[in-house]
């Protein structure tokens, strides 16, 4: 009985991060629409590491379409057709500086699907993947879009943090190096960066980059964190 409902309980964690459709309309079906892209229909068998053996490559396809989740037959990939030439700085989608005032900055735009993080002076110091809340969760029956606005992050946990609420009626579902800024709302770790909108409110992030900003970067009470508006390449997000 004991195994039976443990097994209950994981299946319930993974679809907490499951809001959305594997085929929804995903970032690389944006920019397929660029011909600076050659877009790949995935098929069955085919890995990140298989097409990208260059670990740098990869992780710089893998940025770009905004997503680390398992390839499967059918997804769709962009790929730059002069990625020999590329690095993460060439694909960055945010400006190099911006006004601040001695005070580190976060700037999540669900937009563009990717974060930013600024020093003290305004200087882009990193960016990455990222997905916010999904238009519609079918589990609470409501939008699940991320709060906008201007926050100061005030609450951080490590590598075991873990969902008060989510699952609905479960709760536990990983959160790694979450970092708080409006009551429920965090940015944190995930496996399952997907290429568009898809949690619960929460921003997901690359994990190496979630353990980055909580570690390296953000400083309690004294990093202000911005909460783009929705929309841009697909108004359904």
């Amino acid at each position: 009985m004991i195994k039976i409902v443990k097994i209950i309980i994981s299946s319930a964690i993974l679809s907490a991060f499951i809001a959305t459709p594997v085929y929804a309309n995903t970032y690389a079906q944006f920019l397929c629409k660029n011909s600076d892209y050659q877009c790949v229909k995935i098929k069955r068998g085919q890995t990140w590491h298989s097409i990208f053996p260059d670990s740098e490559q990869r992780n710089l396809v893998m940025r770009l379409n905004r997503m680390n989740v398992q390839l499967q037959s059918g997804m769709t990939i962009a790929i730059p057709k002069d990625l020999a030439y590329l690095d993460l700085e060439d694909i960055s989608p945010f400006d190099k500086n911006i006004e601040t005032i001695n005070q580190k900055v976060i700037v999540f735009d669900p937009r563009k699907l990717a974060w930013a993080a600024y020093d003290e002076d305004g200087d882009l110091v990193r960016w990455g993947p990222a997905a916010g809340g999904a238009g519609w969760c079918s589990d609470v029956g409501r939008s699940c879009r991320t709060i906008r606005g201007e926050f100061t992050m005030y609450h951080k946990r490590g590598e075991w943090c873990k969902s008060s609420k989510f699952p609905v009626g479960y709760g536990g579902a990983p959160m790694p190096h979450c970092m708080f800024f409006y009551r429920g709302f965090a940015m944190h770790g995930s496996p399952i960066v997907p290429g568009y909108n898809a949690s619960h409110g929460c921003i997901r992030l690359f994990n190496e980059d979630a353990k980055w900003l909580n570690e390296e970067f953000i400083d309690l009470k004294n990093t202000k964190v911005i909460i783009k508006p929705y929309g841009g390449y697909n108004s359904e997000t």
